[in-house]
């Protein structure tokens, strides 16, 4: 294309972007001018490169880090220079990530499309709060238990409920045990057949289970085959 046809468009879409205000039109000139004069914009393709205004991330080629409280939302297999890119965004809540997005810090992985980043898939991500189901592979925030499986959940690849922990509550297999607490029960049938655990808060005279952490300040003493509904267990003492 010419360069006058070129700049031609720019006038017309800085009639278009005036209403946005100045910083608009000087935006929509200078990513012409960067077309005319070489092709890209900070070394990526013009279908790649987006306005300043509306758009809180950036682009990145493959193999590049995403910036520390950022994750990937977007993604272009022809773009720097057919190698791929990835649009990296701050997290926020309810935030739509690509598959290998890292997760930060607080958040959960709350739903699932296959169809989602160009193809590749895309998970939900929502800061974590009690009660919140999330998709299975999900981080478990510390300070939070499992407390309740649904297999059909997140798109059919299952789904486990976060709840903070509170003395007595059932937990699902593989919940983490939160500082302070003990195992002290079990069933093969809870947490829709993943079988789920008792927690409560550690204390002198408690049965706790095989596994089951022992807390600073604590020791285990006699032991009970009967206790932990028929798997055996410690009772604890002070120590």
């Amino acid at each position: 294309m010419m360069v006058r046809q070129l700049w031609k468009r720019a006038k017309r879409a800085t009639a278009v972007v005036t209403g946005r205000g100045i910083g608009a039109a000087a935006a929509a000139f200078a990513l012409v001018a960067a077309v005319v004069l070489g092709g890209t914009v900070s070394g990526m393709s013009v279908a790649e490169a987006k306005p300043a205004w509306g758009f809180s991330g950036k682009w990145a080629c493959s193999g590049q880090p995403v910036a520390a409280g950022w994750v990937i939302t977007d993604h272009d297999g022809k773009g720097c220079g057919g190698w791929g890119s990835w649009y990296q965004q701050p997290a926020k809540d309810g935030i739509w990530t690509c598959s290998g997005s890292p997760v930060v810090a607080g958040y959960v992985i709350t739903d699932h499309m296959t169809s989602g980043c160009g193809g590749i898939g895309s998970w939900r991500h929502n800061l974590v709060h009690d009660g919140i189901w999330t998709c299975s592979g999900s981080p478990v925030v510390p300070g939070y238990v499992i407390s309740n499986h649904f297999r059909a959940g997140c798109g059919g690849i299952g789904s486990w409920q976060h709840s903070l922990p509170h003395d007595g509550i059932w937990t699902c297999s593989g919940s983490p045990v939160v500082a302070g607490y003990v195992i002290t029960g079990h069933t093969t049938w809870g947490c829709d057949g993943a079988g789920s655990w008792r927690h409560n808060t550690a204390r002198a005279g408690l049965w706790a289970c095989p596994g089951s952490p022992v807390p600073p300040g604590f020791r285990s003493t006699s032991y009970n085959a009967g206790a932990c509904d028929g798997l055996g267990g410690w009772q604890l003492a002070r120590a």
